[in-house]
């Protein structure tokens, strides 16, 4: 069902188009801390003594904090290069698309980041339980209960409301 606030289309648009700016606003500080975090363990001396698959799955949470940077900060940049020329609705259209795959490369990152310091604080038990725990957590908080919330009507928000 369409969204009856009384703007004009273009008011809907440009509203739309700074409530996706400020969502981002807080998955993007998750993203940078976590980034922050996952850089400085290399440079750690406990690190250099990590198995073959410590390096591995943490080479794995940085490049899925990377891809979560570029997918939830290419929202913004497209809105400032592209502000007024007319693209608000695909900016949000695709814009919306990139921050949901962006939030699943960040759940990913995240959970790749607990498990990795429950296997190396706890063992492999501990990583895979914690693992599992944190995609259940993410995946029933950002996804399941979201599109149970969501009306019976077989659309995926996917874009702007029309």
């Amino acid at each position: 069902m369409p969204e009856h606030t009384g703007e004009t289309r273009n008011e809907q648009l440009t509203r739309n188009i700074g409530e996706l700016l400020q969502e981002l606003r807080v998955a993007q500080a998750g993203v940078q801390i976590l980034f922050g975090f996952l850089l400085s363990v290399v440079f750690t001396d406990r690190f250099h003594d990590a198995s073959g698959f410590e390096k591995s799955l943490h080479l794995s949470a940085v490049a899925l904090a990377v891809a979560a940077t570029a997918l939830l900060t290419a929202p913004a940049a497209w809105h400032r290069l592209l502000f007024r020329t007319g693209s608000r609705e695909r900016i949000l259209t695709v814009g919306n698309r990139l921050v949901l795959v962006g939030l699943v490369c960040l759940a990913l990152a995240i959970t790749s980041t607990v498990a990795l310091i429950a296997k190396v604080v706890y063992g492999g038990i501990a990583m895979v339980v914690l693992g599992v725990l944190c995609v259940l957590l993410f995946g029933i908080l950002w996804f399941v209960m979201p599109m149970r919330l969501h009306p019976d009507d077989g659309t995926q928000p996917t874009g702007p409301p029309k």
